[in-house]
């Protein structure tokens, strides 16, 4: 996901460093004007990139949102295993082709509404229609009858308005017929884009997005742009996450440092990362109230393959680029132990994460500047490095840029974006001029996750339109292995190929490096790294 956790992107993530939030009004602004109900907790998290619709969020300041407000089939546990939540069991077939759904019976929408079978199967077939044009309806491509509702040809109309993959047996069951096997498909199911809607949505999808009725934890009580989004405990709930607290105020703030001094302060009560410039005192101000963790995420540096700077660029390039940058100095100095230096394009605390037998991510400026010439040079000898200057970013990606420059004699240059929302349209248009910050916080906690959301030709959040044939196929062969372990062998081997090709640069894993104020408690983390806000309480 970017910014995710979406597959999400990471302002943070992603969409996708968890360091950034969107830029808005100071908190102690918003406090003011707003206040925070009795009972409630408070977490800096800016202003979601689109409005609050499950199948158009994929960046992780959306996702903390929908994820309070909408509840799908199963999620994942602190430990990243699968648990049900609105379903009864999701059993596939033999050949993993078709899969029965048994919901839980007593789910009801925001407003009372029955949550049925036909919830979720009406909310799939919208999604997925091209019409409607919802950032993650890739995500629903392996249901049969996919391509009559959105259809692969740019323009073309859909010839249906239902998949014919979808069935409704009864009020609380439904099948799903795939058009091949797909062996980790209720992993994807994790997701929150899969949730399902009420009736009200369909009569006016855009009012929706700005007051959602949803059947999550919470329910919607405001939004208040660049500001605040508030959301109070639903007590109707039925999940086994029910919130003990009354509610959040997902907060905005201009930069993690204005965040960081409110939560010392008193007036926010957790805080998703630091900057680099609190870091050093991160524990000694906190105690035991300071968080770090690894998460399952990794941050890259994308190229814009239809940009000048790297418009059918040599691979051998982008490998010589990624050994100018010394991440073993980067994250001991400039983020101070925070990161990990990456050995590969997936987190290792993920199913089928594994160091790759390779030098491409070990600082080695004399191979470097071979390489680069060897692949014909960077046109002109000059980059940049797009990021969202809200989130933390600048002093690393001024590191990465001086070891680029030092090492190669290629001038990299800083392109700051005001805040992540403008980031991640610019990426959305194409406007990005060589690379961008990519940050990626797993969906689920698999390998697959990692490249087939991010690299395959037709994922959506493939924004530095990287296309491939062979890779393409090598994930076609792990997306139809007959078991869950052929898929994460088959995308292991894939990985090894993506050395080959750089889609991306991958530079470090994450860990979170946030904590909480003194006025709550029993805040713990998953392996996302986000926090359980249904858990926390208020002292």
């Amino acid at each position: 996901m970017r910014g995710a956790k979406s597959a999400k992107w990471v302002a943070i993530a992603g969409v996708v460093a968890l360091t950034a939030t969107a830029c808005g009004g100071s908190d102690s602004d918003g406090d003011k004007s707003a206040g925070k109900p009795k009972g409630y907790v408070s977490i800096d998290v800016g202003e979601p990139q689109k409005p609050l619709i499950p199948s158009d969020t994929n960046e992780t300041l959306g996702s903390y949102v929908i994820q309070a407000l909408f509840t799908g089939l199963a999620e994942f546990d602190a430990d990243s295993k699968l648990v049900m939540t609105g379903a009864e069991s999701v059993k596939p077939s033999s050949d993993n082709k078709t899969w029965t759904i048994k919901l839980k019976p007593g789910w009801t929408f925001h407003n009372g509404e029955k949550v049925t079978a036909q919830s979720y199967v009406d909310a799939w077939n919208w999604y997925a229609n091209v019409d409607n044009k919802q950032q993650n309806a890739f995500w629903f491509q392996d249901i049969a009858g996919y391509e009559d509702v959105h259809p692969a040809k740019e323009g073309a109309k859909p010839t249906k308005d239902k998949m014919s993959g979808l069935k409704v047996v009864d009020e609380n069951t439904f099948t799903v017929s795939l058009t091949n096997g797909v062996p980790y498909w209720d992993y994807k199911l994790g997701y929150y884009t899969f949730a399902p809607l009420p009736k009200a949505f369909y009569k006016d999808p855009k009012a929706f997005g700005q007051k959602p009725i949803g059947n999550g934890p919470y329910k919607f009580q405001k939004w208040q742009h660049k500001k605040l989004i508030q959301v109070a405990a639903y007590d109707g709930y039925k999940g086994p996450n029910k919130a003990k607290n009354k509610g959040i105020q997902f907060k905005n703030y201009t930069t993690v440092e204005a965040a960081y001094q409110d939560l010392l302060s008193g007036n926010l009560d957790m805080i998703r990362q630091v900057g680099p410039k609190d870091l050093p005192k991160l524990k000694s101000d906190l105690g035991d109230r300071a968080i770090e963790q690894p998460y399952a995420a990794v941050q890259s540096i994308v190229p814009a393959f239809y940009s000048k700077t790297f418009k059918d660029i040599d691979p051998k390039v982008l490998q010589g680029l990624s050994m100018a940058i010394d991440r073993k100095t980067i994250t001991a100095k400039t983020l101070h132990n925070s990161r990990v230096p990456a050995e590969g394009f997936a987190p290792q605390n993920v199913q089928g994460g594994q160091k790759l037998d390779t030098d491409v991510f070990t600082y080695n400026p004399k191979k470097a500047k071979s390489l680069i010439k060897q692949g014909g040079g960077v046109p002109g000898n000059k980059l940049w490095i797009q990021f969202n200057a809200d989130g933390g970013h600048k002093e690393w990606v001024t590191a990465v840029c001086e070891s680029i420059r030092n090492a190669t004699g290629v001038e990299c240059v800083p392109d700051a974006k005001p805040d992540f929302q403008t980031d991640l349209d610019a990426r959305d248009n194409r406007q990005v001029k060589s690379f961008y910050r990519g940050g990626w916080v797993a969906d689920y906690p698999l390998n697959i996750n990692f490249m087939h959301d991010l690299y395959g030709s037709t994922a959506e959040a493939n924004n530095g339109q990287f296309k491939d044939k062979e890779v393409d196929e090598l994930f076609k062969k792990g997306d139809h292995s007959k078991t869950l372990e052929g898929s994460i062998k088959a995308y292991q081997e894939a990985e090894k190929v993506l050395v080959e090709k750089m889609p991306a640069i991958p530079l470090w894993y994450y860990a979170i490096n946030g904590g909480h104020g003194k006025n709550v408690d029993d805040v713990k983390i998953d392996y996302r790294g986000d926090f359980i806000l249904t858990d926390v309480t208020v002292k």
